[in-house]
């Protein structure tokens, strides 16, 4: 059987829990790669953005640049030389410098313009002029009023992230057209504007950012792996512990089987040996009655009081056994505790034992079987007198007190001034037969518990070693019932 009970620990506890961490770990690595791949998508994005930035902002200097070279260079040079031509030293310096003054401020690197039959007729390298360029397509689409943007030196990279920089140049071609006063339209292409401009700063930055959000992502994926590890390990322990728990509660539900059994066996020997007990009881006052001499009043008297004795262990046992059925009603518990303190007046004069009253329920009432909570109480003060043998103080408070099922509840606190239970000891009071004293069946506060909990409420102990024991007994005002168990005010007792 343990070999069975420690297999299926194995399969039903550990192994769903580990394929629990492995499908943690799996996702984890899911969400890795996908933060390695939005990652890339952001940069990819920026990327994108910046290049249309840059686009844009290669047109606008074009637009200056163009509206400043015809107005400033062209136009002036028609009118007083009636041609341009660029190989004069003085129109060349004229255009070189509106071109500078007009880029000065804006990031380009170099502006080249090409006239219709792709001829380099200006640069801002000198050495260049007068060369044919060999830009193809995109020269015809830039003499089709269409700009054209091409960046240099890509890098290699992996889902979307560059490993490494490089210097990084956006070149733009754009038309170089006739301006016409007072026009928003445009007039002839006289040319093509070749832009050049140095990125390589901008996609640094985004590169930069692309590992921070990447190198971001990693950090976060590991503490939330590291976190899941924990709560794993923390998880483990508590379902072990939780199983160790589960194996204690079958042992105590094993043993419940085998009181309750214990408890059919008993009830049924007591009432076989209560019929032949009561015929001994009942023969043994009728000899005390006709006795001729003393000694046999004796020993007839004798007979009767432990035939007594051992009817009142014998009903002990069955009201264990075989509980009494619960009729509730409208009681006031001060009233049931003002019955057991009456009846047990003698016995506390006897000891010495001085009664405290605080009772703060007010007029509340409370649904319960008074003759049942009665029984209760006996067994409680006769507890409370016997941790007394040489007198004290016993304290009896009712209160009214938040539940945790119910809105309010009566609280009941029965206090001695007795030596205490030792905290071992205070686990194992309910249990039946379970006794410290060489007398006694050990069945009272079992059958404490019971009445307690058939009126669903709940009993604990507080007990200080050298200060006293305090029950402390929180009973609902109402009882719930239910139509299809039993009829109203007639609910059972369960054991």
């Amino acid at each position: 059987m343990k070999v069975l009970k420690a297999g299926t620990k194995t399969i039903e506890g550990i192994k769903p829990f580990r394929l629990v961490k492995y499908l943690s770990l799996t996702s984890l690595m899911v969400i890795l790669v996908c933060t390695l791949l939005l990652s890339g998508f952001i940069s990819q994005s920026a990327r994108k953005i910046l290049f249309h930035k840059s686009e844009q902002y290669a047109l606008l200097v074009a637009e200056n640049l163009n509206h400043q070279v015809f107005f400033q260079f062209t136009l002036p040079t028609l009118i007083a030389e009636g041609e341009i031509r660029l190989s004069r030293p003085n129109q060349y310096e004229r255009l070189d410098r509106v071109v500078r003054n007009t880029i000065h401020g804006f990031s380009v690197e170099s502006v080249n313009i090409y006239d219709p039959d792709e001829i380099l007729t200006y640069s801002t390298d000198p050495e260049k002029i007068g060369t044919k360029g060999e830009i193809g397509e995109v020269f015809k689409e830039a003499l089709a009023e269409q700009s054209v943007s091409l960046l240099s030196h890509e890098e290699s990279s992996f889902l979307g992230i560059e490993w490494k920089g490089g210097t990084r140049t956006l070149t733009t071609y754009l038309p170089m057209w006739e301006e016409r006063p007072m026009s928003w339209k445009r007039g002839k292409v006289l040319g093509v504007f070749e832009i050049t401009q140095d990125v390589t700063h901008d996609y640094a930055t985004i590169r930069r950012f692309q590992w921070i959000v990447a190198m971001s992502f990693l950090g976060f994926v590991g503490i939330i792996f590291t976190t899941i590890l924990l709560i794993a390990r923390r998880a483990e322990r508590i379902i072990g512990g939780r199983a160790a728990e589960q194996r204690k509660l079958e042992e105590k539900l094993h043993q419940a089987e085998r009181l309750a059994a214990l408890g059919e066996m008993i009830a049924g020997i007591s009432h076989e040996i209560r019929n032949p007990l009561g015929i001994i009881r009942s023969t043994a006052e009728l000899l005390h009655d006709r006795a001729e001499s003393e000694r046999q009043q004796r020993f007839s008297s004798i007979i009767v009081e432990e035939a007594t004795r051992l009817n009142d262990t014998l009903t002990e046992f069955l009201d264990f056994a075989r509980p009494k059925t619960l009729r509730p009603m409208k009681c006031k518990i001060e009233d049931v505790l003002e019955r057991n303190l009456k009846v047990m007046e003698p016995e506390f004069q006897k000891l010495g034992v001085q009664v405290e009253r605080q009772y703060e329920s007010g007029s509340f009432a409370l649904e319960a079987d008074p003759d049942l909570l009665y029984r209760a109480f006996v067994n409680l003060f006769a507890n409370a007198l016997q941790a007394m043998p040489e007198g004290g103080v016993l304290r009896i408070r009712t209160a009214l007190a938040n539940g945790k099922v119910k809105p309010a509840q009566m609280e009941l606190i029965i206090q001695d001034t007795g030596p205490g239970i030792p905290p071992k000891i205070q686990k194992k009071i309910f249990n039946p037969f379970f006794t410290t004293r060489e007398k006694g069946t050990g069945l009272g506060l079992a059958i404490v518990r019971n009445i307690i909990d058939s009126h669903n409420g709940e009993i604990e102990v507080d007990s200080v070693e050298g200060k006293g024991t305090a029950m402390i007994i929180r009973l609902p005002l109402y009882q719930p019932w239910s139509e299809e168990e039993s009829e109203p005010g007639e609910i059972a007792l369960g054991s």
